[in-house]
């Protein structure tokens, strides 16, 4: 089932997500959804926060982009990326690695508003799968961008906090249009 992708001003966007003790039904049932609503909004990941479950589950699937590759190592050799998506993130503990790196972001709880942001050129990452097995790989490129975006959000944190000063303010109007709009949808001021 596609669900709601919550906007920036939902207060679910800045909840520490819960760790999850065990992978249930209800898990596996709001992975699929997420997948699916992922898909339906031609994102390349989402987490549980942008629709409005303050869990630790983020879902990824950075294949089909071919302007921005992606790297994945697994036991230190290189992997496919494609035979490794779609991607689960359930408790997530992430290590930054390599250089930062400049680079173009968007998030579906911002449509239409896009920046650069800095973050770590590689990072290497334990979860759990959709099976509660724990897993561990080390990702490059927008598979670690992408990585990275999702761990904030599980965090409270959005890709606007990851700005620069000076994208900050060239966003600024977009953003306050976007939190307006938000804030009226759910009946604040």
């Amino acid at each position: 089932m596609v669900l709601p992708v919550v906007k920036y001003g939902h207060p679910a966007l800045r909840q520490k997500g819960a760790r999850i003790p065990s992978v249930t039904p209800e898990v596996r049932q709001l992975v699929t959804d997420m997948f699916e609503t992922m898909r339906h909004a031609q994102g390349v990941g989402l987490a549980a926060q942008q629709v409005a479950h303050a869990l630790q589950l983020a879902v990824i699937d950075v294949r089909g982009v071919t302007d921005r590759p992606s790297l994945l190592w697994i036991d230190g050799h290189p992997a496919s990326v494609d035979a490794f998506m779609p991607l689960v993130l359930i408790n997530p503990v992430v290590t930054p690695a390599g250089t930062r790196v400049r680079g173009p972001e968007g998030c579906l709880s911002f449509p239409e508003i896009y920046g650069d942001i800095e973050r770590h050129g590689d990072v290497e990452v334990s979860a759990w799968n959709e099976r509660g097995e724990e897993y561990r790989f080390k990702a490059g490129g927008l598979l670690a961008r992408a990585v990275q975006h999702e761990v904030d959000h599980l965090n409270g944190i959005l890709f606007i906090d990851r700005m620069d000063s000076a994208t900050r303010a060239d966003v600024k109007p977009d953003v306050d249009t976007l939190l307006a709009e938000t804030k009226a949808s759910l009946g604040r001021r």
